[in-house]
């Protein structure tokens, strides 16, 4: 009551606090006004009575005002669970597996799955260099997001020429279609040509290839070849420009039943090809790079001869005297009987185009080559395997990818690689420098080649790959098989075949001539002056080509005249 009293008759004492609220700004300052009356007297027995009971009427309204505080934060805070589960290890190592399992599941049936979106990769492949079966494996590999366009051309020339074609034309008036070779995002390209290829710029070098697997796992022999500089030159710190897919090499083929009857010594190397009694029994391929190489062959020396003079024997000179010799050796009697075949099965006018065309092979051959592409320069070269059929020819000289599948069509013919070391072919994959064309249509293509590039080379270098080349369906070698050697199949996969006699294993020499045997590399310009006084010193008159060739032409023409 006395606290009452004086409660009563004091005066307002306000307190100051803060108080929780459960919105975003947790906290907010509110005053709680308290009223506290106090009745002081002034009288001084009572003063330290007064003041006790102050000091007691403060504390108890402060204590009140605090439990306020903390009563008020407490509800506003998120209550702990009453209760925790215990799990020992085991149960949770098994649920882990089970959320494993359920998340690889899900994920092989996302794999299976097909989506609009897929990956592009278009080529441009030379006929009949690929194995059939590449493409079906290689999208069975990319679980079915690919979408693979493929498109071939019948020779290296017209891949080659198409490619060209957009570097050349007026950029007002660039266009290219997804046909052409400029718009696809890999592209076969013989190794005879890649030096042009770089010169003129119209392929682009591989972007990191040499961290890629493909190319740490290919041969000494063929990373080697593969670095070219700016000007297509064989450089150690030039760039990656190609990937190889298949490889082959020149070969002799010959009848086994002409020279059985007329008791001949089987073709072994490239000496046999002077022999008195094959004159006009030879066909060849006309490349003068190859022709001129089989002299320097013969002569003991390299296709890539830097120097004639200095590295041949009797130099220029004695080259020329071989080679007019190997010129008086190829047929001409067998172009007659192959015109007189076409005359009865086609048109007379045909005929005649043909004989021009192999006129002009001829002329150009001796006259008007074009040195600066000597090293790529290709004619048709199924003429020589046509003539080959005839009869009268008994040896033809060309490239296994073209020898192979004619001699399995005939019979009785062997085909070796010479002994002393033959040139080597290789078709390549290249990427076409499209970047460098200004020009929003590029077929399909429109920024860089596509990222299964990769993937699709180290495809095509796997061992499994390989095994169509092994067994003779397409023709060639794989390039692992370039320095391991050749590979022998088992009986099972070659029993009931036709077995063509040949040194050739699985498409690979042996071991001991393909050490001999090289890549040509690109020729400086002395080398190419050599051949040049080579060619320019051929005899242009006399039994040769051209005079064959011509006479066969008259006579066909004063036939047709007389018909008229």
């Amino acid at each position: 009551m006395a606290l009452a009293a004086s409660l009563s008759s004091s005066s307002c004492i306000c307190f100051h606090t803060h108080l929780p609220y459960s919105n975003s700004n947790r906290y907010k300052t509110s005053s709680i006004n308290l009223p506290l009356r106090l009745n002081l007297h002034d009288n001084a027995p009572n003063s330290n009575k007064n003041s006790l009971l102050l000091s007691i009427s403060a504390s108890t309204f402060l204590f009140v005002g605090l439990g306020l505080c903390i009563c008020s934060s407490a509800s506003a805070l998120t209550p702990l669970p009453r209760h925790f589960q215990k799990v020992d290890s085991s149960s949770a190592a098994t649920l882990q597996e089970e959320e494993d399992e359920k998340s690889d599941a899900a994920f092989e049936i996302w794999k299976s799955k097909s989506y609009a979106l897929t990956v592009p990769l278009s080529m441009v492949a030379l006929q009949g260099s690929i194995p059939p079966s590449w493409s079906k494996d290689f999208i069975s590999s990319q679980s079915r997001r690919l979408k693979l366009q493929t498109k071939f051309r019948p020779t290296l020339e017209d891949i080659f020429t198409q490619l060209c074609l957009p570097f050349t034309q007026a950029k007002a008036k660039v266009n290219i279609g997804p046909a052409s070779p400029a718009a696809a995002d890999i592209l076969t390209l013989g190794g005879s040509w890649l030096s042009l290829a770089i010169k003129k710029a119209v392929i682009e070098p591989i972007t990191a290839a040499e961290h890629q697997d493909w190319f740490k796992d290919l041969s000494r022999k063929w990373k080697v070849y593969l670095r070219r500089n700016l000007n297509g030159d064989i450089d150690p710190q030039g760039q990656i420009w190609a990937a190889p897919y298949r490889w082959g090499t020149m070969v002799i083929a010959y009848k086994k039943t002409k020279f059985q009857k007329k008791n001949l010594p089987p073709m072994q190397d490239w000496a046999d090809l002077w022999r008195p009694e094959l004159a006009g029994r030879i066909s060849m391929v006309n490349s003068p790079r190859e022709v001129v190489g089989a002299v320097l062959k013969y002569m003991g020396a390299s296709y890539n001869t830097t120097d004639i003079d200095l590295q041949v024997a009797g130099g220029r000179n004695a080259v020329l005297q071989n080679l007019e010799l190997l010129a008086r050796q190829v047929s001409s009697s067998a172009l007659f009987k192959l015109a007189y075949s076409l005359n009865r099965k086609m048109d007379f006018h045909v005929t005649l185009l043909w004989l021009l065309n192999w006129k002009f092979c001829f002329e150009s051959y001796y006259k008007d080559i074009s040195f600066g592409v000597l090293q790529v320069i290709l004619f048709d070269s199924a003429n020589y395997l046509r003539a080959f059929s005839v009869g009268d020819v008994w040896v033809a000289v060309g490239w296994s990818s073209d020898v192979l599948p004619v001699a399995k069509r005939m019979s009785n013919v062997a085909v070796v690689v010479p002994k002393s070391g033959a040139s080597l072919w290789a078709d390549l994959w290249a990427i076409p420098a499209a970047s460098r064309l200004e020009t929003n249509r590029i077929g399909g293509r429109v920024r860089g080649p596509s990222p299964l590039m990769h993937q699709w080379v180290e495809f095509c270098l796997q061992a499994a790959s390989g095994l169509p080349f092994r067994q003779g369906i397409t023709a060639g070698a794989s390039p692992v098989a370039l320095e391991s050697g050749p590979v022998k199949l088992p009986e099972e996969l070659t029993k009931g075949k036709p077995k063509l006699d040949s040194n050739l294993v699985a498409g690979v020499p042996p071991p001991e001539i393909l050490e001999r045997c090289e890549f040509l590399e690109p020729l400086s310009d002395a080398t190419l002056s050599d051949y040049q006084w080579l060619i320019d010193n051929m005899p242009k008159s006399g039994p040769g080509f051209i005079d064959h060739v011509s006479s066969i032409f008259g006579t066909l023409r004063r036939l047709k005249l007389s018909w008229i």
